[in-house]
Parts: C-alpha cells; sequence; structure tokens
C-alpha cells in the first residue's frame, strides 16, 4: 500500500510541474482569433483567409513542395512558412502583434 502512494505522489508531483507549461502553451494560441495561426518566432497572429492562403500556396510552389493543409504542416516547416512570409510581406492587414 505504501509503495502506491509514492507511485501517486510521484505522478501528482510530476503533473504539477508539468501543467502549467502546457496551460502557457495554449494562452498564446488563444490570443489569436477563430481562423488564426500563432507564429512563435516572431510573437504574432495571422489570420488565415483567402489572401494568406494565395501566399501559402505561392510559397509552395517556390518551395517545389506539393500541396498539403497548412495545418497539417510539421511545426517546423510551419516556422518555415512564416519565416518567408515575413521576408514577403504585402501591406500584412493579415497580421497583428
Amino acid at each position: 500500500m505504501q509503495r502506491l502512494h509514492r507511485y501517486l505522489g510521484s505522478l501528482l508531483v510530476g503533473a504539477a510541474l508539468i501543467a502549467p507549461v502546457g496551460i502557457q502553451a495554449n494562452d498564446k494560441d488563444r490570443n489569436c482569433p477563430d481562423k488564426g495561426y500563432y507564429d512563435r518566432d516572431h510573437k504574432d497572429c495571422h489570420n488565415w483567409d483567402d489572401h494568406e492562403d494565395r501566399a501559402y500556396q505561392s510559397w509552395e510552389k517556390s518551395q517545389r513542395k506539393t500541396h498539403r493543409e497548412f495545418s497539417k504542416l510539421k511545426d517546423k516547416e510551419q516556422s518555415e512558412y512564416w519565416k518567408w512570409r515575413h521576408e514577403h510581406p504585402d501591406n500584412d492587414n493579415d497580421r497583428r502583434p
């Protein structure tokens, strides 16, 4: 029984240490509109609309990538796109700090 208590105690302490990190990561994403994406490297939000979709398709062509939904990309690929996007601005009405 004492072994079970130690196990549960360790589990609860571990969960208590990890929970704030998960909550903090979600708070950043909540600051974006419903159809928005948070750019962690530049710390800003981007609305995803037809305008952004065209820019994304342009990036795919420039990178010679086959089309995939942006939401299905790995975090690294999404970061690559946002880096490219910041290097290729177009009035950026779709971005807010």
